[in-house]
């Protein structure tokens, strides 16, 4: 029997993914399966880049806006309601198209990765925040290097959560998540599924962050982040996503509102870049122009699903 077609639509921040995926979707009676591990949140809509109702065009979008920002939500999670959307989305006769840039997610199911649902140890976690604050960040960084070099790559010197996560695992399991990884790979890929990537310029590519960031600053960003802490009490994961980090800075006077503007989009630029080293990773993924207008990009991927 032929595996169900699925079509994959990646590629960094800010390139386009959105409007190429909609217009796709009305083409081919698809529906969205959203792959950003910060669209799923409620009330995060305008640092996130959430698209709108009147954006989605009447489109069904799955995977945005539904876990509360103090709740813990994985990969393994992630992984389990994509696979279930997927089939909702194939049992309607339509085709399913994942949408997003967070390339963890995008792996999961292109792999076919398993991963274990382990416990963590809170008493640890407390431990090593305690080491942050004690020793910085960069402490933990090199620790997290010792245990797995190869996941540390793809991992930002100041992205806490993913360092801590890389310690955490190793402390739960006695084996890195790169062992982890390969050893969860070895279970059949379910679905067939064709991966395209929106490749920019650099230069073109960074000067659309910019805008993009400016123009979330207009919508009200700053009100968002206000509004977010005041409704909850903590924040496990949603606060340390970019664009917000640095708004909580500003708002406790740490910095100034132009360092904060300049700080998310030289964040953004660098998390760009890291996506897309991690997409050219994955040898069955073709890429697409992102200047190239959007009926051009639909019919190579038309083209490649017959």
């Amino acid at each position: 029997m032929s595996k169900k077609k699925v079509i994959v639509i990646c590629g960094p921040t800010a390139s386009g993914k959105t409007a190429l995926s909609i217009e796709l979707a009305k083409k081919i009676n698809g529906e969205i399966v959203s792959c950003d591990s910060m669209q799923i949140y409620k009330d995060m809509n305008i640092g996130t880049a959430k698209p709108t109702q009147e954006e989605m065009q009447g489109v069904k979008h799955y995977l945005i806006d539904f876990v509360s920002p103090n709740e813990r939500y994985s990969v393994a999670d992630y992984k389990k309601d994509a696979k279930k959307a997927i089939k909702q989305i194939i049992m309607k006769g339509k085709t399913p198209i994942v949408v997003g840039g967070t390339g963890l997610y995008i792996d999961s199911l292109i792999y076919e990765i398993e991963y274990q649902d382990i416990q963590f140890d809170e008493n640890y976690r407390k431990k090593l925040e305690k080491q942050v604050e004690e020793k910085g960040l960069g402490y933990l960084y090199e620790k997290a290097k010792e245990i797995d070099p190869q996941a540390i790559e793809k991992i930002s010197p100041n992205d806490k959560k993913r360092i801590l996560r890389i310690l955490e695992i190793y402390k739960a399991t006695g084996k890195n998540k790169t062992q982890q990884e390969i050893e969860s790979r070895r279970k059949e890929v379910e679905y067939d599924y064709h991966i395209y990537a929106i490749d920019w310029d650099r230069e073109e590519l960074y000067d659309r962050i910019n805008k993009r960031v400016d123009i979330m600053i207009k919508q009200g960003l700053i009100e968002e982040v206000k509004g977010i802490l005041g409704k909850y009490k903590e924040f496990p994961t949603a606060m340390q996503g970019l664009g917000y980090k640095e708004v909580v800075e500003y708002l406790e006077g740490r910095a100034t509102k132009e360092e904060m503007i300049e700080k998310i989009k030289m964040e953004t630029r660098r998390y760009a870049k890291r996506q897309l080293t991690w997409f050219r990773k994955n040898k069955q993924t073709i890429w697409i122009k992102g200047k190239d207008n959007l009926q051009n990009n639909i019919k190579i991927i038309l083209e490649g699903m017959n």
